[in-house]
């Protein structure tokens, strides 16, 4: 069973949301790309997951606990100790980052409540520079259909300086960060009910066939299959 919910207003700037999922029988959950890193508490401790690029199965056994607090994209900053861009298409003990104790001494506990971890992860943003403030605006753009090159014009940039602030941001370049918000947007469509064709071309794919390619290319299955999923 899944679930998340809202963040207390010390973490929202920077957090989507807190989630959690229990299996009840064995189980393998699949994660695909969404531009985001998380922070959590898995069964063997805590771990931070970093952006992807492809797909993640996740073996679950029964009675397996996951309690998650998921970065916005682009809003990790400095929090993590690390560059985003060395944890892409990473699972890390939250141990080996070598951040401060506020985090780490998470690992101490025999299971943290959401809370406990809110609160440590309030301290470490207090304390840690933030992210790039560009982040949402690069985010925008190219949510919004424009090119990397339109972007970079907008900003001010040149290309190459776009590809190493959305490196640092979101942990892979702009092309990359696009072709997962096309993903994301795409599925919220689909979910909706709307036919695969409309989705395609409200999403910014040529048309279906291309966004059935790239569909599979990030996640490993169809769209179709992604909707269905429990």
């Amino acid at each position: 069973m899944y679930r998340e919910w809202a963040p207390d207003p010390a973490i929202a700037g920077r957090v989507i949301c807190l989630w959690t999922v229990t299996a009840t029988s064995s189980v393998t959950k699949l994660v695909v790309p969404d531009g985001s890193a998380d922070l959590i508490w898995a069964p063997e401790g805590p771990q931070v997951a970093g952006p992807d690029t492809g797909p993640k199965a996740v073996e679950m056994a029964p009675g397996d606990r996951y309690l998650g607090i998921r970065f916005r994209p682009g809003a990790v900053g400095d929090a993590l100790g690390v560059p985003i861009d060395a944890l892409r298409d990473l699972r890390v003990p939250l141990t080996e980052l070598g951040v401060p104790t506020e985090l780490t001494k998470l690992a101490d506990l025999p299971e943290p409540t959401a809370e406990t971890m809110q609160q440590a992860l309030a301290v470490r943003l207090r304390t840690t520079p933030g992210p790039d403030p560009a982040a949402p605006a690069i985010a925008a753009a190219l949510r919004a259909g424009r090119s990397v090159g339109e972007v970079a014009w907008e900003l001010g940039l040149s290309e190459r300086q776009l590809h190493r602030r959305s490196l640092r941001a979101f942990g892979y370049g702009p092309k990359t960060l696009q072709r997962v918000i096309r993903l994301q947007r795409a599925l919220r469509l689909a979910r909706r009910g709307r036919a695969l064709a409309e989705v395609a071309v409200a999403s910014g794919y040529a048309d279906q066939a291309h966004m059935a390619n790239e569909v599979r290319r990030l996640t490993g299955v169809s769209m179709r299959r992604l909707v269905n999923r429990p």
